[in-house]
């Protein structure tokens, strides 16, 4: 016969075990909530589709699904980043993913620019900017965005405000990007993407809009060497690209085509700064782009982009038959502009 004692016994056994089983997962569950990144949206005037979240500092691009107008999205995030969702007709939002970050996202597809994003103060910082330059000309969304940077420079919404008004524009002025960035590292020194943006923005200013081509080799994405001698034809262009990113991709598209019109008078080396080597080789398949294309997965680190300076994506150089330097950041228009000019060269 058990005694009412074996029995009590017995119980304080198995609850011994049973918490000796859930402690490390409950310490696990608790480590990744301390990591993990939650988001959430809901869309209006859409039912179903697929859209892209982009990391443009890593590089890395995931894909969402949307079903009944409604998302959701986790990730571990050990460090706080600027996310960019991409919607079919690719319009961007931006979403600042923290560390345990829980977002909610609403809006309506026929008017983005009014999305609501909540859950952490950055993010509802961004969305007050957003909300509040829609209706303003570009020179008045770029002055608010200097006036916020300065204003808050230690935020990571400054640093995506500095890319997409600053760094990103065709008339790129680096001494006063240099000058913004400045603030912002000096409020944040430890800042990686901030450190980072630095490092790239002085190789940028060291290899100006003129001047000799800087020597290089390197493989492409077919296990063949390429390099800076390739680049001797009438015009000659370097194109940096990703699969994420629509604006390099249409200049790609413009590029193959000027190609396929001019033979063998047009030089061209792409470089796609995606993590993934097989993301852009098949892209550039799609389009039979045929060029040689350097995909290194090192991104911004990749040596070849170190040695020539690249800090944007789209980026592309104007390089002419003698090996000299003759544009850089051009606008898609500016590019056939430099393009034509030399091929009309003797």
């Amino acid at each position: 016969m058990i005694t009412r004692e074996k029995r009590r016994a017995e119980r304080g056994q198995w609850k011994a075990v049973l918490y000796a089983f859930l402690f490390p997962l409950l310490l696990c569950a608790c480590g990744e909530t301390g990591t993990r990144f939650h988001l959430e949206g809901k869309f209006k005037n859409i039912n179903q589709g697929e859209f892209y979240l982009c990391d443009f500092d890593n590089g890395t691009k995931d894909t969402i699904s949307l079903r009944d107008g409604r998302f959701t999205y986790d990730k571990d995030m050990p460090d706080t980043v600027v996310l960019t969702l991409i919607f079919p007709n690719f319009s961007e939002l931006p979403i600042i993913a923290t560390p345990g970050g829980n977002i909610k996202m609403e809006g309506d597809v026929s008017h983005l620019k009014e999305t609501e994003i909540t859950g952490t103060e950055e993010n509802e910082l961004l969305t007050g900017f957003r909300l509040q330059t829609k209706e303003m000309m570009p020179p008045a969304v770029k002055q608010k965005a200097e006036e916020f940077i300065l204003k808050h420079p230690a935020s990571p919404v400054s640093l995506y405000l500095l890319r997409r008004y600053f760094i990103m524009a065709v008339d790129a002025d680096y001494a006063r990007i240099a000058k913004l960035s400045e603030t912002m590292l000096k409020a944040k020194p430890n800042s990686i993407p901030l450190i980072q943006l630095h490092k790239r923005l002085k190789a940028t200013s060291n290899l100006k809009s003129s001047g000799k081509l800087p020597k290089f080799r390197a493989t492409d994405t077919n296990g063949k060497t390429v390099s800076d001698s390739l680049l001797r034809k009438k015009a000659n262009v370097i194109m940096v690209w990703a699969s994420w990113s629509f604006d390099s991709q249409q200049m790609l598209h413009q590029l193959n085509r000027w190609k396929s019109e001019h033979h063998d008078s047009i030089g061209v080396i792409s470089i796609c700064m995606d993590a993934d080597a097989c993301e852009g080789r098949k892209a550039l398949e799609n389009d039979s782009i045929k060029w040689p294309d350097v995909c290194d997965g090192k991104m911004w680190d990749s040596p070849l982009v170190s040695t020539l300076g690249i800090s944007f994506i789209p980026e592309n150089i104007v390089i002419d038959k003698s090996g000299n330097i003759v544009g850089r950041h051009l606008s898609a228009a500016d590019l056939k502009d430099k393009v034509d000019k030399l091929l009309r060269q003797k």
